[in-house]
């Protein structure tokens, strides 16, 4: 992936993400002991201080953020947006039999040009995808136009632990053991050895918020979780 230009790097995410869609949630709940749950539950949390109107869900997948979201607050609704279809449509075949489904509006479209119009989100959350995106700084540019001022930026995204007894189990486990276990119940071993190449190509977590700066946010902070194998972070709009 390193040599493929931004549109080759978007059609082979969108491919490798459209081969596991049907098992993506199980593999996700499987692979992280379930600790993706309580990772979203806990990002969710810090949009509660806007418990009604509008929350744009980016690279919203199979819509489990959606969900969440919807679950906090029966007076919350949330555009889902992501560009693979096949995420969507596993998500839309997913919703509950209840009132959220008619508070979740997913459609397909490019974290990198967002469709909705500018000052419309009270918040915005990113749970996996920024990694996934072509050209970051394009799409926090995005997320940073359409949040109303005040509104806030949550980013859920995989980062590297430091710590000396945690980071080569970590690794160990991302190189070796999950592309292994996810390839055989998957079917695609290379969906989940990107995923592990993608995260040690990623940007550090002072970089990630120096483009957050850059973009136009304040108030940045990052909120490490589970021995910094996940972080939040956090930006607000003027």
């Amino acid at each position: 992936m390193d040599n493929e230009s931004p549109e080759d790097k978007k059609q082979f995410v969108k491919t490798k993400f459209a081969a596991i869609s049907g098992r993506y949630d199980l593999l996700n709940s499987l692979l992280s002991l379930q600790i993706d749950r309580y990772w979203r539950w806990r990002t969710t949390r810090l949009l509660r201080s806007f418990p009604d109107g509008w929350i744009l869900d980016l690279c919203a997948g199979t819509l489990p953020l959606s969900l969440e979201l919807t679950r906090q607050s029966s007076q919350r609704s949330v555009l889902a947006v992501d560009f693979c279809e096949d995420m969507v449509r596993s998500g839309i075949a997913s919703l509950p039999n209840d009132d959220r489904a008619g508070r979740i509006f997913p459609t397909c479209g490019d974290g990198e040009l967002i469709p909705a119009p500018a000052n419309v989100f009270w918040g915005c959350t990113v749970a996996f995808g920024v990694r996934n995106l072509a050209n970051v700084i394009q799409g926090l540019r995005e997320m940073h136009r359409v949040l109303k001022p005040g509104g806030k930026l949550l980013i859920l995204e995989f980062s590297r632990p430091t710590n000396v007894v945690i980071k080569p189990i970590y690794t160990f486990y991302l190189n070796r053991v999950l592309p292994a276990v996810a390839g055989l119940i998957s079917g695609d071993k290379e969906a989940y050895q990107y995923l592990a190449s993608s995260i040690a190509a990623f940007y550090e977590p002072q970089e990630l918020l120096a483009m957050m700066r850059e973009a136009g946010f304040v108030q940045i902070e990052r909120k490490p979780l589970t021995f910094g194998i996940v972080s939040i972070y956090i930006g607000v709009k003027e």
